[in-house]
């Protein structure tokens, strides 16, 4: 689809907290307080700060699969605060997949949910994460308020 504007702004991971639900092996990592099975399932809530053309905060809550290769990660995150200065609430759909060093997921604005000046907000954005970053990753989200 094609949005008319597009508004750039900076992502921080705030807190993530992380249990496995499914264990197809019985075997995984713990990385400090966090068990990740090698083939298996889990469940994150996740807690973001957006900075630049989209500023404020947002809770998600991820369903990630564990696998060798490409592994889907699924979630809904509830954003609040403002795109380009339209203040409100909304609700991102994240479709996505990841392996041990890159995560790549597809970002759409859920018709319906907003609030305020993001009631009637449309639109979607595409990242790709290689690795970790001090300074936040970048995110362009392509949209309409209609």
């Amino acid at each position: 689809m094609t949005y008319a504007k597009k508004a750039t702004g900076r992502f921080d991971v705030t807190a993530w907290q992380e249990e496995t639900f499914v264990d197809v092996d019985g075997s995984g990592t713990t990385a400090g307080d966090a068990y990740y099975p090698d083939r298996g399932l889990s469940r994150a809530q996740v807690a973001y700060r957006y900075t630049g053309d989209l500023e404020g905060t947002s809770t998600a809550v991820l369903l990630i699969a564990y696998k060798a290769d490409a592994a889907p990660v699924l979630g809904l995150e509830q954003f609040t605060g403002s795109v380009d200065g339209h203040e409100g609430s909304c609700v991102f759909r994240q479709v996505g997949e990841q392996d041990k060093g890159s995560v790549s997921t597809r970002l759409e604005v859920v018709p319906g949910l907003g609030t305020g000046g993001l009631e009637h907000l449309r639109g979607e954005a595409e990242l790709r994460i290689a690795g970790h970053s001090d300074d936040g990753y970048e995110l362009v989200l392509s949209y309409d308020l209609d």
